[in-house]
């Protein structure tokens, strides 16, 4: 039998199916508008304490930490000290062996004594030329004396020649013997100035002799020195936190001097070295008491206050950090130099304040971009709230008439993660305001951003 045969035989089943059929349509379209109406998760504004801290991660320290360092090369002979030792400053931690170096203080003394030597033996062979000058001297003045006489001894002969009574041989003789006396006298005036041109020699070589000494004695210095390095010592009082070396092993400091031990000063007052965003130094105050845990100890908080803040950026991946240095007390050691500290600075504190949650802040309604402009426009919300939320305005959206959302401009002051507290605007406490919003299908609208669509 065909379809239109049996609607012909039963209209009155068909007009019932024709009825079924509407009433399921109407009614899923009203069940559709029903479920269309967003659902709002919604909370009360309320009053409370807000403190609002500065969270980072910092490493434990020593207030200070000497590393101890060769400065001259060997082989590590003794060690007199290891980890965890504690030591007095002068204490003699290690020795290298000192054999090549005690060798060169013996050759330096040897240097020095030879140049001392020297230095008396020219000394000797002034005074032994100054003799002889004084002789040659002496020899000039009796040339010239004997000069004098012959030279008078001449020039009686002359007279004598030119009157006739002595002979001209005997003239002869005598200008010949005043020839040699004048020779004899200039002869002995260049031996004086020879002799004396040999002083000034042998002072020049004194006074090199006198500079080979200083520069013996510095390298005797400068070996001794190298040779007191062998000793290892500790440089202050504290614990040895790091041992680097071991026995027979090559110590080489050609290039720098190598790092043998770390010693600690003193692990009862530490700090904690933190890496602080730069966005938040701005609010951190020196002198600031401040919280921290370590993994070692997680159920424990630790106390400690703000140093200092370093001026010296850290630049990782263009993200600028400071160093903000805390102090605390360690009085049983049970900090150890080098462990993670998960530091809270507290940077303000409001009481009884007015306080929205955070996720009011961020909640924006699924509703079409020049619908929620209009809004912000109707409601007279401040332009910089939805926009660049400068002055810390944002804007949180409560209930109005019809289950509705409605924007409300309003100033932020601290935040604590959890709440933001209210300095500004027409939220009061006890008004409904919105905090995320359940969609469609019944899953939550993830919240976004006032003012970015």
């Amino acid at each position: 039998m065909q379809v239109p045969e049996i609607l012909k035989k039963h209209k009155k089943l068909s007009g019932v199916v024709v009825l079924l059929v509407v009433v399921v349509a109407l009614t899923g379209m009203m069940l559709s508008r029903k479920t269309d109406s967003p659902t709002y998760m919604k909370t009360k504004v309320n009053r409370g304490n807000i403190t609002a801290t500065v969270q980072s991660t910092g490493t434990i320290n020593a207030l200070t930490t000497a590393p101890v360092g060769s400065y001259v090369s060997g082989n590590m002979k003794y060690i007199f000290a290891d980890f965890n030792t504690r030591v007095r400053a002068g204490q003699v931690l290690a020795q290298i062996d000192p054999s090549m170096y005690q060798a060169q203080v013996l050759t330096a003394q040897g240097n020095l004594a030879s140049a001392k030597a020297n230095l008396l033996n020219l000394k000797a062979s002034l005074l032994a030329m100054q003799a002889a000058v004084a002789t040659d001297q002496a020899n000039a003045q009796k040339a010239k004396a004997d000069l004098k006489y012959v030279q008078v001894n001449a020039k009686r002969t002359m007279d004598l020649y030119k009157q006739g009574i002595i002979s001209h041989d005997q003239n002869d003789q005598t200008q010949s013997t005043l020839g040699q006396a004048e020779a004899s006298l200039v002869a002995s005036e260049a031996q004086v100035n020879q002799a004396q041109a040999q002083i000034k020699q042998v002072e020049a070589q004194i006074e090199q002799a006198r500079a080979q000494i200083e520069a013996a004695t510095g390298n005797l210095q400068q070996s001794e020195t190298n040779l007191r390095y062998t000793t290892i010592l500790s440089p202050i009082d504290g614990v040895v936190v790091a041992r680097n070396i071991v026995v027979g092993q090559a110590v080489a400091s050609s290039l720098q001097a190598q790092t043998l031990f770390s010693v600690a000063q003193d692990l009862t007052l530490m700090q904690v070295d933190s890496q602080v965003d730069e966005s938040d130094t701005g609010h951190i105050q020196v002198g600031t008491p401040c919280t921290f845990q370590v993994d070692a100890f997680p159920n424990e908080i630790f106390h400690a206050r703000v140093n200092s803040i370093r001026l010296n950026p850290t630049i990782v991946q263009n993200v600028v950090t400071y160093d903000v240095v805390l102090d605390f007390e360690n009085p049983q050691s049970k900090l150890l130099p080098g462990e993670t500290a998960y530091v809270t600075i507290p940077t303000g504190h409001a009481k009884d304040a007015l306080q929205v949650p955070n996720s009011a802040l961020i909640f924006t309604p699924s509703l079409p971009p020049p619908q929620i402009q209009a809004l912000y426009r109707q409601y007279k919300v401040p332009h910089q709230a939805f926009t660049s939320h400068m002055g810390g305005w944002q804007v949180v959206w409560k209930m109005g008439p019809n289950n509705s959302p409605v924007p409300v401009g309003i100033k932020t002051g601290l935040s604590d993660f959890n709440h933001t507290q209210i300095l500004e605007g027409d939220l009061h406490q006890g008004d409904t305001i919105i905090t995320s919003q359940t969609s469609v299908g019944g899953g939550q609208k993830r919240p976004s951003r006032p003012g970015f669509f």
